[in-house]
């Protein structure tokens, strides 16, 4: 009875809040999409309501589905470390699901908050957390729909300030940095005290006051504090402070949670609607200790850090009150030191478990054992490169006896599919390589007798990371290398799943772009390849500039306004390192 009771009062006060924005802006939801809001309102534990009164208003938007947003615990984590503060009211928003957000916001009508109905233009700030680099283009597409001007430098006192953060954003800023008042670089937990402090009297101070205020924060970049200034060749030639900067540059340096046991990392709203929907997520670990080439999160979220297992038992036993499965999250989860303990705990106390990642080489029995119990009937698992020559040089490490000890662990104790990772289009990669990846797809499958699925993604280098410097693979190399791999793959009887080299070369320039990649982004009318041409041809600028050229060592790079924590000199070492190991061999653009 009491839930009928919310369900009407909550869609009354939805209904005229909504019908209030429309008005504003122009547009009208339907009494379907606001029924969607209600459902899922309805089918959430732990959503946080408060009153707006005296309290600053944060609009912490995911520029994705709900579906999608829901389940990202960094998401949901910065939504719990806003709310944490009295002062504060931080209220979730999404892009629609009923069709792709276009560039210039109609896909994203009537984008408002979940919990109040209230449009974006009343929040003091706008906070977008980004995992991807395509969700850029949400972004700007969320900013229009809302009536808030895209580029930074049109907004005045009358709009929220807009902020972002994430991974890719921590690595390069730099294509948002027109966009956004504030990007920030690294991880929440020891920025938000600092920004909350920086913002409070947001609404009293002039803007211009305010982005300096902000600029004092360690770990925030403020892009209009920083001028750019470019080479005839289109490179970067110097990075220096704009007249209005009250310090000299320095690069902002990525800011990082030294004691993870100060914050507990864990499902904040649980809900059916996501993919997670069954599961309390946790963190076990954060960073990796691997070093791998080619990977962001092993270069950007150093060092690597656990949470004590006892902690994590009685986290456990606290989410079991709302969840039977637990979802153990980590850069590389199953490397957690003390893994064996804890999935036997978790197994006695009676909850089923998953593990976000598996190393082939740090599978334990016990390990395997308690995921198949858990249910598990399929695993994956990431050789990332069919030939152990290539995996040298990518330093990933392990060899086929490894891959194919690990698959018959998991075969052993029942697990029927084992999905397998690769790249292609990685450095020095050459037509061997793409075919021993369905060698070695072949030969798991022989010995261990599971279903294989082969999931297939172009190599995309990333900022920040030993690769930097590498081009990326020309499309049609990859288009043709993905079908041939394809066709052997096809002919073994194994399944192909493949993500699309013309996007992922959309995403290996956002990944490595300067700040003019943003006219681009401001140029887009929808999300799809051809608007992107039409974009690029538009701004007279060239993607080929940040997708195939092998870039100088010495070279300014447009993400040097970021100060990673790892020195440049290891990360030059690094790549030498693996261009050594691939005998000199380079895939040249088409």
């Amino acid at each position: 009875m009491s839930q009928l009771i919310f369900l009407s009062f909550s869609y009354s006060v939805w209904y005229n809040r909504v019908r209030v924005a429309n008005e504003r802006g122009g547009r009208w939801l339907t009494r379907e999409q606001v029924r969607t809001a209600e459902r899922r309102l309805a089918r959430e534990r732990g959503t946080i309501f408060k009153d707006w009164g005296g309290k600053l208003a944060i609009a912490l938007v995911y520029p994705n589905r709900y579906y999608v947003g829901m389940s990202s615990l960094g998401f949901q984590t910065v939504y719990s470390l806003f709310n944490a503060y009295p002062d504060v009211v931080c209220e979730r928003a999404f892009v629609s699901d009923r069709r792709p957000v276009t560039g210039d916001g109609r896909g994203a009508r009537g984008l408002l908050s979940l919990e109040s109905g209230r449009p974006l233009g009343d929040f003091a700030v706008i906070a977008f957390s980004v995992s991807y680099e395509l969700d850029y283009f949400n972004v700007i597409a969320a900013l229009r729909a809302a009536g808030i001007p895209p580029v930074a430098q049109e907004r005045d006192e009358s709009h929220p300030l807009v902020i972002a953060g994430g991974a890719c954003l921590t690595a390069n800023p730099e294509p948002l940095a027109a966009i956004c008042d504030a990007i920030a670089v690294g991880e929440a937990e020891p920025m938000v005290p600092a920004l909350l402090e920086a913002l409070r009297d947001k609404i009293a101070s002039p803007r211009d006051d305010c982005l300096r205020r902000l600029a004092l924060v360690p770990g925030l970049y403020v892009p209009v504090l920083t001028e750019v200034s470019y080479h005839p060749d289109g490179t970067v030639c110097r990075l220096g402070s704009s007249s209005t900067s009250p310090s000299p540059f320095s690069p902002v340096r990525r800011q990082w949670a030294h004691d993870l046991q100060e914050f507990a990392t864990a499902s904040a709203i649980l809900t059916p609607d996501t993919e997670f929907g069954d599961m309390y997520l946790m963190e076990v670990s954060r960073g990796c200790a691997r070093g791998c080439r080619f990977c962001l999160a092993g270069y950007c979220f150093r060092p690597l850090r656990e949470r004590p297992l006892e902690r994590l038992l009685t986290q456990a036993r606290e989410g079991l009150e709302f969840r039977k499965r637990i979802g153990l999250v980590g850069a590389a989860a199953s490397d957690y030191s003390r893994m064996d303990e804890l999935a036997s705990g978790l197994r006695q106390m009676g909850a089923k478990i998953a593990v976000s990642s598996l190393r082939v080489d740090s599978l334990s029995e016990t390990l395997v054992k308690s995921l198949v119990e858990s249910g598990a009937r399929t695993l994956a698992l990431a050789p990332e490169a069919g030939s152990e020559r290539l995996r040298q040089a990518i330093h990933k490490g392990v060899s086929d006896a490894q891959v194919i000890q690990a698959a018959e662990l998991c075969a052993r104790f029942g697990v029927r599919q084992l999905k397998l990772y690769f790249m292609i289009g990685l450095p020095g990669e050459e037509p061997s390589d793409v075919e021993a990846i369905a060698n070695l797809a072949q030969e798991v499958m022989e010995r261990s007798g599971s279903q294989v699925v082969a999931s297939v993604a172009p190599f995309v280098p990333k900022a920040q990371t030993a690769f930097q410097w590498a081009p990326m693979a020309a499309l049609p190399v990859l288009e043709e290398r993905l079908e041939t791999l394809r066709q052997s793959l096809r002919r073994r009887g194994i399944a192909t799943k493949a993500e699309s080299p013309a996007w992922s070369a959309v995403q290996g320039v956002l990944a490595r772009g300067d700040r003019r990649v943003g006219q681009v982004l401001l140029k887009m009318t929808a999300n799809s390849l051809a608007a992107w041409a039409r974009a690029w041809a538009e701004s007279g600028l060239c993607p080929d500039f940040y997708l195939y050229r092998h870039r100088p060592e010495d070279e300014v790079l447009p993400w040097a306004v970021v100060d990673s924590g790892v020195p440049i000199d290891f990360l030059r070492r690094e790549y030498r390192l693996g261009t050594a190991r691939q005998g000199g061999n380079r895939i040249e653009p088409a």
